[in-house]
């Protein structure tokens, strides 16, 4: 997931995005440190972050 990035990206501290996604502070911390989640919080982040689901949680695979 590109959770981490992205927030970074967007200058958002994880409280911030916490509460746009109107989720709490420890859930994000735990999606961003085990790097998945429940589809319903994906698409809360993803729309916390104004990117798509796709966008959020595929990884690029190098060549």
């Amino acid at each position: 997931m590109n959770v981490q990035k992205i927030r970074k990206e967007k200058n958002l501290t994880v409280q911030q995005l916490a509460d746009l996604a109107q989720l709490p502070k420890r859930t994000v911390e735990e999606i961003i440190r085990r790097d998945k989640c429940t589809v319903d919080n994906a698409i809360k982040l993803a729309d916390a972050l104004g990117v798509t689901l796709d966008e959020l949680c595929r990884t690029v695979k190098s060549e």
